[in-house]
């Protein structure tokens, strides 16, 4: 189409083939946010049985602590990426930062369960607003054949959130739990100031879409029509809720599996499932972000089969995890799972750019986000009422594998759109 051609061969003697000025720079930046971001999603499970004696609560109760945060962050997610895709996705980031400080420091003063919970929701809309944009804008850097190592990169940041998310659990044994949320929430708003400073959009004679009258190209509704007209779309939509389920499940009650089923205490069952579960996740995110990178110069659908086989193995590991009393075999099959699932987060944004309209890249990814975090957290709260049943924790890690199966399956169904020519 002429208009397509239009808008996709705009501004292309200032791109560069692979990537924008300052591309590397911009990826830096966000690193350390989504490290914040993800810190204090791993913060609370793992210092369960410290809340659960300051304020009593059920298992229940506690698992719909992650669940309310996932349910609002999720539901926010496809309104967050519309405004980044239609004003600044570098403002949207930084205010989402500062948001994300003061309900951090506000959650350590929380003293009734009522209290906590609100404090979660609130935490779900000031993260909602920071990966669709943050993605975005990397994709508006990263134009060629350093998107996937690009995303991996700023992922390996959440992943090291999640791995420090131990300190929450030290900490709570140590001194309480309340002091964790008032320093990380303090170190939010130091890096709010260097961010304020440092992070910027593209400039606006190199962006891809044309700058004029973008504001009234930009709708909502023609976005969401646009976007599940498209098939790939519907099945990327599917694929990444199934994945939300069993990465959400694992993140929220693993922890708790490994002290009940293992006989651990709750610091080293903290451990086990962050500080090894997660620097596996990163092995394979910068591996797998650069071998679909290269796969993709020689095979258009380079990033969608490398996930999808990744994913086959990583069945396979959780299903044996779930099945074993050996724990040191646990931990393994754990690592092996983590590290192969992570393929696709480094996979998931460059993919959607290869199906969908970019003037949407945002407001696809937290469409996406919605589905997968509402749905992940449906499996958080069934888990906690499992647990109050004294249900085998491991028979739902079972479940898990066959439902990477039938996501790898999904993925692999992705047809890319040539008429979307993504750089």
């Amino acid at each position: 189409m002429s208009t397509t051609s239009t808008i996709y061969s705009s501004s292309k003697q200032s791109i560069k083939k692979d990537r924008l000025p300052g591309a590397w720079v911009v990826v830096a930046l966000l690193f350390f946010v989504g490290t914040l971001n993800y810190l204090d999603r791993t913060t609370i499970v793992t210092m369960h049985g410290s809340i659960v004696h300051a304020i009593p609560m059920t298992d229940t109760q506690f698992g719909l602590l992650t669940s309310v945060f996932l349910w609002v962050y999720g539901i926010l997610s496809p309104l967050a990426g519309f405004l980044a895709d239609r004003y600044n996705r570098s403002k949207v980031i930084i205010g989402s930062l500062i948001v994300w400080s003061v309900v951090t420091s506000l959650t350590g003063f929380a003293t009734t369960f009522g209290q906590l919970l609100v404090t979660r929701a609130l935490m779900g809309i000031s993260e909602a607003a920071y990966i669709p944009a943050s993605l975005a804008l990397i994709m508006d850097y990263h134009r060629g054949s350093t998107r996937s190592l690009a995303t991996a990169i700023n992922i390996v940041g959440m992943m090291v959130g999640s791995s420090l998310g131990f300190l929450g659990g030290w900490i709570a044994e140590n001194h309480s739990w309340n002091l964790a949320f008032h320093i990380f929430g303090i170190i939010g708003v130091i890096y709010f100031i260097i961010l304020a400073f440092t992070l910027h959009d593209v400039p606006e004679d190199k962006k891809i879409i044309p700058v004029e009258n973008k504001e009234s190209k930009v709708d909502l509704f023609k976005g969401f029509g646009g976007l599940f007209s498209n098939k790939s779309f519907i099945l990327i939509f599917i694929f990444w809720g199934l994945l939300g389920v069993v990465s959400w499940m694992i993140m929220g009650w693993l922890p708790t599996y490994y002290h009940a089923h293992f006989n651990l205490s709750q610091g080293k069952a903290g451990l086990y499932a962050t500080a090894y579960l997660y620097p596996a996740a990163i092995i394979g995110l910068l591996v797998g972000g650069h071998l679909s990178d290269r796969w993709s110069k020689t095979n258009p659908r380079g990033r969608i089969l490398l996930p999808a086989i990744a994913l086959c193995i990583a069945a396979v590991g959780i299903f044996i995890a779930g099945s074993t009393s050996v724990l040191f075999l646990a931990i393994i099959l754990f690592v092996v799972y983590s590290m192969m699932r992570t393929c696709s987060d480094a996979n998931l944004m460059p993919v959607l750019c290869m199906v969908a309209d970019p003037k949407y890249r945002a407001t696809g990814y937290g469409i996406l986000n919605f589905f997968a975090t509402v749905i992940g957290g449906i499996g958080i709260y069934i888990g906690g009422i499992l647990r109050d049943d004294h249900f085998n924790m491991g028979n739902v890690f079972r479940f898990s594998a066959i439902l990477l199966l039938i996501a790898a399956l999904l993925l692999y169904l992705v047809k890319t759109d040539p008429n979307v020519k993504n750089n």
